[in-house]
């Protein structure tokens, strides 16, 4: 009910004109997810203001908008989104705005399909990290139809930006081929990891589906349990954003058929680490997901990773 009044609270305000809109923007940069917001915040510099709505360790699928939120949103000179269905709620309130004509941009949507492999992707692209260089671009460009007074500035920086993402997307591709080939199978908590597993050559199996408002049924558990035991998997994964009740389930079914899974680590999947922290960061974020799970599956990588940053 409550998230019922807010929607019903913003769809009255949706009745002013766009002229009345825009008045009433401060000039903010608003991002949802943290991903969107740190490549923001690295290619607008010191020239924009970025703020973020959904933080460290908060599922965005099921996510629902305060009225805080809603307000930054109404009076945010631009919002950029994921889209996808990734928001849930939120999305439904984004998708009003942009059809307004407001300045909103769902980033993650409209790539070319040779790009993103399907007509119907997942919302988690930024576990590709050269389709995430793409998307990087598409913020660039949003910052410089909002702020073109800054465009050498926004355009270099991206180009500097998208050299370091060329650098761990071949960090990855060298580091993920050490895994040995029958142990390269990544098992977390929901399917978030698709994109991974197709750039960088390794099976992905989700105990969740794409979104976790889906729930694991009893036999998607007990096939999943017989699989990792049949082919000696090691290790699976928890998130640090979705509940680890389905992994221990899984663990423990696995023991019944006398076979050790361990937990190879805790990886982000729709959200960064915390603020201020190298996870905090996206290639942060992605260099400790890359290197957990090569070392949690037999393989080599750097304990630092590939900037010898994950500890500090």
């Amino acid at each position: 009910m409550k998230y019922f009044l807010l929607l019903v609270s913003l769809l009255f305000l949706g009745a002013c004109t766009n002229k009345e809109e825009a008045s009433k923007t401060d000039g903010t940069v608003v991002t949802t997810v943290g991903m969107i917001a740190d490549v923001a915040r690295q290619i607008a510099g010191d020239h924009q203001e970025i703020i973020n709505l959904i933080g460290e360790g908060i599922d965005p699928h099921m996510h629902q908008p305060s009225k805080s939120e809603i307000d930054k949103i109404q009076k945010a000179g631009l919002v950029l989104y994921n889209g996808l269905f990734l928001e849930g709620k939120m999305g439904t309130i984004l998708k009003d705005r942009a059809d307004r004509g407001n300045p909103v941009s769902a980033v993650a949507e409209g790539l070319d399909i040779k790009v993103i492999g399907s007509r119907n992707p997942d919302p988690h692209l930024w576990m590709d990290v050269s389709i995430w260089s793409k998307v990087a671009r598409k913020i660039s460009d949003e910052l410089v139809a909002f702020d073109p007074e800054n465009t050498d500035q926004y355009q270099k920086r991206r180009e500097e930006y998208q050299k370091n993402l060329n650098a761990l997307h071949t960090y990855a591709l060298m580091v993920f081929q050490t895994i040995p080939e029958k142990q390269r199978v990544l098992v977390t908590a929901h399917d978030a990891f698709s994109y991974l597993g197709r750039a960088y050559g390794i099976e992905v199996r989700g105990i969740q589906g794409i979104s976790t408002e889906s729930e694991a049924g009893t036999k998607d558990i007990n096939d999943l349990v017989t699989y990792l035991v049949d082919n000696k998997i090691p290790a699976i994964f928890v998130e640090s954003s979705v509940s680890e009740k389905s992994v221990k389930t899984v663990i423990e079914g696995a023991a019944e058929k006398g076979h050790t899974v361990k937990i190879g680590g805790e990886l982000f999947s729709d959200a960064m680490g915390p603020a201020g922290t190298y996870q905090g960061t996206y290639i942060g974020m992605m260099d400790h997901n890359i290197t957990t799970i090569v070392n949690a599956l037999g393989g080599r990588a750097p304990e630092g990773g590939f900037q010898n940053k994950i500890n500090d």
